[in-house]
């Protein structure tokens, strides 16, 4: 911003100027070069490192958020908490591990259902439509939903060993060695899965995952 002065008039006048010129910035930056294929894979990796939170149901992994501090009791946990936090634990686990079998589709009104994907086809879980035969073994069960539900499985637990609510519950007073392997740990399995996700990406859109486009 430039200030102006008209000494003639004695007013003082306010000028906006850009501060950057995006275009200019842009052009500055130079062209990302990955020439092995090293460089490709780890960088593959760290975008896909970075989206972790979403192969995860946001549902469950806010509702594990929101819930630890009260089942563990701030980490200082007794029986009665510790069970609790286990069955949270087990509870969200087990979420994130079947919604990954779960799909949706939009009508023709706009309106997006969900279902199960199984064996013969799609399931629709929350209305009384029925998708044409072929429509519906697009749907079908595959192998490699199995091999996303036990990553997504991996994921969330890296995800509780993150949280020292619980970690301080299961672990009041951890030795040097559980605290090497609570901290390198979920890092180890966050890469990967990412690895994982990366080669085999995922072509569902659940319950409790990002809705497609279409």
């Amino acid at each position: 911003m430039e200030i102006n002065v008209d000494e003639e008039a004695g007013i003082t006048k306010e000028e906006t100027v850009p501060l950057l010129d995006d275009q200019n910035r842009n052009r500055d930056l130079p062209d990302i070069e990955r020439n092995t294929m090293m460089q490709k894979a780890i960088g593959k990796t760290f975008q896909t490192t970075a989206n972790l939170a979403n192969l995860l149901p946001t549902g469950t992994v806010l509702a594990f958020q929101i819930l630890s501090p009260i089942c563990t009791n701030v980490g200082r946990c007794d029986l009665t908490s510790r069970f609790m936090t286990a069955l949270l634990v087990s509870i969200c686990g087990f979420s994130c591990f079947i919604l990954s079998f779960t799909d949706s589709y939009k009508d023709l009104n706009g309106s997006v259902c969900y279902g199960f994907a199984t064996i013969h086809g799609f399931w629709i879980i929350d209305g009384s439509a029925t998708l044409p035969q072929e429509l519906s073994k697009s749907y079908k069960l595959r192998f490699i939903d199995f091999v996303h539900a036990i990553m997504s499985f991996l994921v969330f637990g890296a995800v509780v060993l993150f949280d020292q609510n619980a970690v301080n519950c299961f672990y009041p007073e951890p030795s040097a060695e559980v605290v090497e392997l609570l901290t390198t740990l979920p890092v180890a399995v966050g890469v990967f899965c990412s690895m994982v996700f990366a080669k085999f990406p995922t072509t569902r859109h659940g319950i409790g995952f990002p809705l497609s486009a279409k």
